[in-house]
């Protein structure tokens, strides 16, 4: 199912409308505390009846009004099962109730109780809820315990014995998927020496060398033979990128091109040829990696395209998949650049603007300039089934990790910007960031995300989220739920700063 189909059944009617549903013909909307006159003692000689509720179908944290008779005005003697999961009840008034629909509600019938353990009456409903499967945030890597000092160490993903699960993940990362494997997920992460696997089919993380100094970005060449390694060393000759070779188990590396301080580089899917970047004075690069293959080049033989403003301007390049523009993501300076390709010159030309403004962060959705963001750090781009069925000539959309707001954000060919998945549950505390799982927007903290990689397959994202030292996953909601717990001591459902 395409994202975008998924995102239009997070809409649900307002919460005052429900709530005057609930009290509909008895009064009115008034207060949420029940009148005897308007909500008659439960009666446990009498059956419980559940007539009817509305709507009929939804999602995790649906707000549900259920109808029927003799369900009482005491909050603690009422429960609700939906689908054979505890919902939370919100009120009861004799023959309504307003609930909230739980997670995995799969099999959708419906059923209150009402009483006391030693005598306890229940109703079912005649019908089922369509019960629909929604993105939601939630962990699959990563811990962080009691004292704050979990080491970088491989491990499982999961298993009831904390030594025995992978942990770290607390540096800014950078993520891509084996274009010959997607259950093959690399990670690098800054003042990291290693470069990560991270096996779905094992579920197993394993550091595969340990050589590396600043470690920014990867990516692979076009025959997705070689693996491209853009490293942040200090030195006007120290080795800006090189490669490692697939058929070596990425354990050879050469040096394709030397120079300080490079933030990440990037391959063009089409024709192919390297683009990287200086912080030294925000240079943009071009090498040639088929000239290199075919003919040898030295780790000096680049061309410098453009520099992207002052000095110590620090930027990642994520290259649309059909070729015809990047995205340059200022990071220290919170803005998104464009960077249109010349298909006659084999190279981009000059970059604009698309979203944010110069050295003026903060957190704020919009189009271009009028909206704000706070260090983006890595993107992926993700086909739109509504823009490929309105026959649109861009069809994928941006998301990236907006670092410092803790979100994740979409920016659409149009430059508009909006919030995807983040700074959610704000009646927990006012902080936009925490440790938070479930609905994408309601429930769901990041804490200074950096990697984000998409599979397609599956229809999920992958987030480094830094400072939280785990790794999270936007998906739709399993349909089983596991026997082994979250965490250690941990639920994934509360807040952990």
């Amino acid at each position: 199912m395409k994202i975008k189909q998924i995102r239009k059944r997070r809409d649900r009617l307002p919460w005052k409308m429900l709530f005057c549903l609930l009290v509909i013909g008895i009064g009115g909307c008034k207060d949420d505390k029940p009148d005897s006159a308007e909500a008659i003692p439960f009666d446990p000689s009498k059956p419980v009846v559940v007539s009817n509720f509305t709507p009929e179908s939804g999602g995790r944290g649906q707000r549900l009004v259920i109808y029927g008779q003799n369900f009482g005005n005491d909050l603690k003697n009422v429960s609700v099962l939906i689908g054979g999961k505890q919902a939370k009840v919100i009120s009861v008034r004799g023959e309504s109730l307003y609930c909230l629909v739980p997670k995995q509600a799969f099999k959708g019938d419906v059923e209150v109780r009402v009483g006391t353990s030693e005598r306890q009456v229940i109703g079912k409903a005649d019908k089922l809820f369509d019960y629909q499967r929604k993105l939601v945030v939630s962990t699959i890597i990563g811990y962080r315990n009691a004292r704050g000092d979990e080491p970088w160490k491989d491990g499982k993903f999961k298993d009831k014995d904390e030594n025995k699960m992978a942990s770290g993940f607390w540096e800014d990362s950078f993520m891509k998927f084996d274009p010959n494997n997607p259950k093959h997920l690399w990670m690098v992460f800054d003042h990291n020496n290693g470069l990560y696997l991270i096996n779905f089919e094992d579920s197993i993380v394993t550091k595969k060398r340990s050589d590396f100094d600043r470690p920014r970005s990867i990516d692979f060449t076009l025959d997705h033979k070689y693996m491209i390694i853009a490293e942040d060393r200090g030195g006007e000759d120290d080795r800006a990128t090189y490669r490692l070779s697939r058929d070596r188990d990425w354990q050879d590396r050469e040096i394709l091109t030397t120079y300080r301080q490079c933030n990440g580089a990037s391959v063009h899917p089409v024709n192919g040829e390297m683009y990287f970047n200086s912080y030294e004075k925000g240079q943009f690069f071009r090498f040639d990696l088929n000239k290199y293959f075919s003919e040898g080049l030295g780790p000096k033989q680049y061309e410098t395209l453009f520099v992207v403003h002052d000095p110590q301007w620090e930027y990642k390049i994520m290259i649309h998949p059909t070729g015809n523009y990047a995205y340059i993501n200022v990071i220290n300076q919170n803005y998104i650049l464009r960077v249109d390709y010349n298909w006659e010159k084999k190279r981009f030309n000059q970059p604009y603007l698309v979203a944010g403004q110069l050295k003026s962060g903060g957190y704020k959705d919009g189009v271009g300039s009028s909206a704000r963001i706070n260090h983006p750090y890595q993107g992926v781009f993700v086909k739109n089934q509504a823009y490929v069925e309105a026959g649109k000539t861009d069809i994928y959309d941006f998301y990236f990790t907006d670092q410092n707001n803790h979100a994740i954000r979409i920016l659409t060919p149009e430059g508009s910007v909006t919030t995807f998945a983040g700074r959610g549950s704000s009646s927990v505390n006012p902080d936009p960031f925490g440790f938070v799982d479930g609905d994408l927007r309601e429930e769901a903290r990041f804490n200074s995300p950096a990697g984000i990689a998409y599979n397609e397959q599956e229809g999920a994202f992958y987030i480094g989220d830094k400072s939280n030292r785990r790794i999270r996953k936007i998906a739709l909601e399993e349909m089983d739920e596991s026997s082994v717990p979250d965490e250690p001591g941990e639920t994934g459902d509360g807040v952990n700063n």
